[in-house]
């Protein structure tokens, strides 16, 4: 007959032993908010309010939060962990194991060597968190969100088939489509729901060819109520696999399946993918996500922040929402590396803190970006050759585009004038001011050059992302 054990109880004492080992911050911010569950079969459980909370704990407490358990309740005692939603229930996996927490069920979608028969119940590779209760929604992502929602209540029943969302990295385009899968899903809209990459979709229609599985790699993908597909610019060149794409989207669209789709850019603009793609592409309705405005930032950070179980200062907040401008992927890292600055260092949450954070953040992206990377998105955008722009020709086309690019480069990068010079077919530093002027010159003046200008930086800095 097992003893019944006061969890409570048992944790007040667990925690007066940390409250030992550690510092008083890190305390407060990782070990307050943890609350014990239940106790049985020696596992402690504790409740913790999210993922991230989670495997920061365990990465960094882990073996003083174990150790301290069986101190309190003998060595065969361990510890489990229930991650919490805003309701109390359970999110995603109900227990991680540490130190084994890496078992996380995720479907691969299919597979040449997989025996489930193609009509049976799977996971279909959605990510439970991605949902649209915790999609922040603003003007810069209204009407997507809008239509992406209205294809969940009510998938291939809208003129919106296919659905496709484009945008630059880290706006959240994955998120929506994988929320309308999750709620088609849960409200019983949909059964076979399935998520995969353009990459993933690439990586088995190969691998199928190779076992000769191709009929059956077709008749699984064909089998799907709702086929979500991210980052279809990576078809491009992908000319065998673009073939089978195309049939396997006539196929679902006729058979009345509903099909969503992302890219980095509107389909018309997709380059290296069949016209004829890029035509079932363009049938049904494409939205766009722009990077967030200053207050959706701010609710996104107080969002991430109390979803993670951790007070954040106002200023801070507002702070990193008035800095960090570009995408929500950044936007959410800033704030956990602030987190991990104030826990490791035994420092407060501030303001300058936070500066710390975004000034690094900036320099460590000006050194990830490059002037090959740079040379090679504005020759793109002008419509010219990388040749061009490092060669002695003076048409104006290629001039202007030749000033852009070293006015960018001195704008994205740390490098110095006169080797900016020499990586536009030796020119000197002089050379690259009155080419920075006269570039300033033109956003400040003209309308559509500030808006191609505009379109080329936010190219460029997504590489640094």
């Amino acid at each position: 007959m097992e003893t019944t054990v006061d969890v409570r109880g048992v944790w007040q004492e667990c925690m007066k032993i940390i409250q030992g080992r550690v510092n008083h911050l890190n305390y407060k911010m990782w070990f307050e908010p943890v609350t014990p569950v239940n106790f049985g079969n020696n596992s402690l459980v504790l409740k913790v309010p999210s993922l991230f909370f989670h495997d920061w704990l365990e990465e960094h407490y882990g073996s003083v939060v174990n150790e301290t358990v069986k101190t309190v309740l003998g060595d065969e005692a361990h510890v489990e962990y229930k991650i919490s939603d805003d309701d109390g229930a359970e999110s995603g996996p109900s227990f991680f194991r540490p130190p084994q927490f890496s078992d996380r069920r995720i479907h691969p979608g299919w597979s040449a060597n997989m025996k489930v028969a193609p009509m049976s119940p799977f996971e279909g590779s959605l990510n439970a968190r991605y949902t649209f209760d915790n999609f922040i929604k603003g003007d810069s992502n209204q009407f997507a969100r809008a239509a992406a929602y209205a294809v969940a209540n009510n998938p291939a029943g809208t003129s919106f088939n296919p659905l496709v969302v484009y945008g630059g990295v880290g706006l959240g385009k994955t998120h929506l489509i994988q929320a309308i899968g999750n709620f088609a899903r849960q409200s019983g809209k949909a059964e076979r729901v399935l998520y995969v990459s353009s990459e993933r979709f690439t990586v088995d229609f190969v691998d199928a060819i190779q076992k000769d599985k191709a009929t059956e790699f077709s008749n699984f993908y064909r089998s799907m109520d709702i086929l979500i597909v991210d980052d279809i610019q990576f078809f491009a060149g992908k000319e065998k696999t673009q073939d089978n794409f195309f049939h396997t989207f006539n196929a679902l669209h006729q058979s009345g399946k509903q099909i969503i789709l992302s890219s980095d850019r509107p389909p018309k603009e997709l380059k290296g993918v069949d016209d004829r793609l890029i035509s079932r592409f363009t049938w049904g309705l494409t939205v766009d996500v722009q990077p967030p405005d200053l207050e959706t930032r701010i609710a996104i950070l107080r969002k991430k922040s109390e979803d993670d179980g951790i007070q954040v200062p106002d200023d801070v907040i507002e702070y990193v929402a008035a800095n960090v401008t570009s995408n929500i992927r950044e936007l959410e890292g800033s704030l956990i590396s602030i987190l991990a600055k104030a826990s490791l260092g035994n420092r407060e949450i501030t303001v300058d803190l936070a500066k710390e954070v975004v000034r690094s953040l900036a320099v460590s992206r000006r050194m990830a970006i490059t002037v090959e990377d740079i040379q090679k998105i504005v020759a793109d955008i002008f419509d010219v050759t990388e040749e061009q722009l490092r060669g002695k020709t003076r048409k104006q086309e290629v001039v202007i585009a030749r000033q852009t690019a070293m006015y960018l480069t001195k704008e994205l990068t740390r490098l110095p004038l006169k080797t900016i010079g020499s990586q536009f077919g030796g020119r000197d530093h002089s050379t690259v001011i009155y080419a920075c002027q006269i570039v300033v010159n033109q956003i400040s003046g003209d309308d559509k050059f500030r808006e191609k200008y505009e379109r080329i930086k936010k190219k460029i800095e997504m590489i640094g992302m």
